[in-house]
């Protein structure tokens, strides 16, 4: 039976070779709009990879639609660019298409020389804390024709496709939403007028482009914004732009960059909104995409298969490994290397204005300058410690063509992203670990697992090159009481090694802190299993269970020094753990001192100001100190002995899985 995931979809007059679908993602790889080297790179791969449909952008259509960051579609000068990532997607065999896009109230007004971003009303952004002003009549007739002059240049340059993007709170989606179009002319108030610009830019991109090339527009299935449109009125937009005949396909979106409920980290579930793109499916008739936590095969098939959608949409998925779609199709499925929704190296670089980066893969990005080719003298390469950092330093050193050995204390290897794991939400990060620690499996390295590294035992191995990833350690700090039996570290909390009483007080507000009192928080609460069983029965009232998925069976007090907690987290995480501790009722304790730990209390400082927190157990989270003792004796012994990862500088996994690339592609 054919693969519902590889058989041929038509869109109008193209014809894509399998449902697999990479979106349109920010990549911050433009050069003043130009199209680069590492642009035409980064896309190449994933075409050869195997994807079907590669939509590169989003593509400007004026000045104030983006940043000199965004692939720029907006004038001719930039018509040669597009022409040579049309061809270097097409090269790899995958059909091409670019994403136009205004920016609207999302533009920050640095990327335009301090001009005022653009929008259907002057209301203040919450994603940018400016505020737009509000567009005369006669410059949104420009912005339509700014739209169809782009199309032109896009057809022009021997793309196969254009998607015009209709959601995510930007510009065309800020005219549909009565929440931020407050308008009292012909593009507001009504449905009808709402429509307006939505309509008036695809009648001009359709009228440049002519009736037989490809049209999607990728729109929201709900925007997850308070007074917002829901999923019922977006279906009614979905279907009045089909009976138009407006469109070709829908790529389903879901939120707003401003919504409060999660859309792209690792709590959401996998394929979580794919129902929202079925409800268009339905209604319309049209091809669909889903999107969203789509990074597995498995699911992507599924949801093809079952009707839910005809496409899917994989793009973080794609930045992890470029490979997906080949090996999918060749039934090497266990040679994946899953996205972990992690969002560090792709949300959380656009917004420190950086080009895209992956935890999972450190060549992501880097398309240019990470090419492995053999060394010239293979060595005998020992790694010690089998965690991110090891794993990655191994991996890469084969790669170069060394001998290759690694030897972990423990029984299994992933060091420090299993701690990741342990909170609900991020179990992802245990996919990480199986992922690397198959890949160590298919290659030649010799694993060896509890197995403690001495100096002696290292001599009598003869390497030539050591490599020293033996990680960090929990701190223990000098306060009077830490060493009572009710004192854990968050680690043993985390491995489940020790059982905290009731009330529990974690002391320390960084990332392994926050993760810790989410861990406890979250203990005694409805699963996603049991809340599905209690809803089909009926069991239960819907606010109710609501209740019980936030309470758990611990009262947890989060303690930190600072003015704030998480801000070793990321960006595009943060704000979701924050709002989860609100609502699991922890309660946060900032710029608060611990004092001593007494029997049934901790003593805390508060801007001078003494209290005693209740706690029947306490929970160390404060941080971790790099552990190395091996790398003196090696190197007085005449040993080649490099550090990486956590014993050489505590970190995030993504610097310790980027370092012992590195390091690894250097021997």
């Amino acid at each position: 039976m054919r693969d519902p995931l590889f058989s041929p979809i038509v869109i109008n007059s193209l014809q894509v070779k399998n449902r697999i679908y990479l979106p349109a993602m920010h990549l911050n790889m433009a050069d003043k709009g130009q199209v680069t080297e590492q642009i035409k790179a980064f896309y190449a791969r994933r075409a050869e990879g195997g994807a079907g449909l590669i939509c590169a952008g989003f593509a400007t259509i004026d000045e104030q639609s983006g940043s000199s960051l965004n692939i720029g579609a907006h004038a001719d000068e930039f018509i040669p660019g597009l022409r040579e990532l049309a061809r270097s997607i097409q090269g790899g065999g995958a059909k091409s298409c670019i994403q136009l896009n205004h920016a609207g109230r999302y533009n920050f007004s640095f990327f335009m020389d301090g001009q005022q971003a653009v929008a259907p009303s002057a209301l203040t952004s919450k994603l940018t804390g400016e505020r737009p002003r509000a567009l005369e009549v006669e410059e949104i007739k420009e912005i339509v024709r700014r739209f169809g002059q782009a199309a032109s240049r896009v057809r022009e340059a021997g793309f196969d496709a254009i998607e015009i993007l209709a959601g995510t709170g930007y510009l065309i989606s800020e005219f549909l939403s009565p929440l931020t179009n407050q308008r009292e002319d012909e593009y507001g108030g009504s449905f009808e007028n709402r429509m307006r610009f939505a309509r008036e830019v695809l009648d001009t991109v359709r009228e440049h482009i002519g009736p037989d090339f490809p049209l999607l527009v990728r729109m929201n299935g709900n925007d997850l914004m308070q007074e917002g449109m829901d999923s019922s009125e977006l279906l009614t937009v979905a279907r009045t732009l089909t009976d138009e005949g407006r469109v070709d396909a829908f790529n389903v979106n879901v939120g707003w960059h401003e919504g409060r409920v999660p859309q792209i980290v690792s709590c959401v579930p996998r394929g979580t909104f794919a129902y929202l793109a079925r409800q268009i499916r339905e209604t319309t008739n049209l091809p669909v995409i889903a999107s969203h936590r789509i990074n597995d095969p498995d699911l992507a098939r599924e949801l093809v298969g079952t009707g839910m959608c005809d496409m899917v949409a994989m793009g973080r998925a794609l930045i992890a490994d470029p490979d997906l779609s080949r090996k999918a199709r060749e039934g090497k499925e266990q040679e994946i290397l899953h996205c972990i929704g992690c969002a560090q190296g792709c949300f959380d670089n656009i917004f420190r204005l950086k080009p895209v980066e992956c935890l999972c893969n450190p060549q992501a990005g880097h398309e240019l300058e990470t090419g492995i080719t053999p060394g010239e003298s293979p060595q005998d390469v020992l790694v010690i410690g089998g965690g991110p950092a090891g794993m990655s330093a191994a991996l890469a050193a084969r790669a170069r063509g060394h001998r290759v050995q690694l030897w972990e204390g423990s029984d299994r290897l992933g060091g420090q992203l299993w701690l990741a794991a342990a909170p609900p939400g991020r179990e992802e990060f245990a996919t990480l670990a199986r992922d690397l620690a198959h890949a160590l499996e298919r290659s030649d390295i010799r694993v060896s697992l509890e197995r403690e590294a001495s100096v002696q035992e290292i001599l009598k191995s003869s390497p030539d090159t050591v490599i020293l990833a033996t990680g960090a350690r929990p701190v223990t700090p000098k306060l009077p009481g830490v060493d009572q039996d009710h004192v854990f570290q968050a680690w043993d909390v985390l491995r489940k090694k020790v059982w905290p009483g009731r009330r529990v007080v974690v002391l320390g507000g960084g990332a392994v802190g926050v993760e810790c009192a989410l861990t406890l928080a979250r203990r005694g609460t409805l699963g996603g299993d049991e809340l599905k069983f209690l809803l089909e029965n009926k069991v239960e009232d819907c606010d109710f269970l609501r209740q019980q998925c936030l309470r758990g069976t611990h009262q947890v007090v989060l303690v930190e020094m600072l003015d704030r907690v998480g801000q070793d987290i990321g960006k595009s995480t943060r704000w979701t753990m924050l709002q989860e501790l609100r609502q699991l009722h922890v309660q946060v304790k900032t710029k608060t001192r611990a004092l001593g730990i007494e029997q049934q209390a901790v003593r805390v400082d508060k801007e001078g100001e003494e209290s005693r927190i209740p706690a029947d157990s306490v929970v160390l989270a404060l941080g971790s100190a790099s552990f190395n003792p091996l790398q003196d004796e090696l190197q007085s012994l005449g040993l080649n002995a490099r550090v990486v990862g956590d014993a050489r500088e505590v970190g995030q996994a993504i610097d310790a899985i980027h370092a012992g690339f590195a390091l690894g592609r250097d021997i």
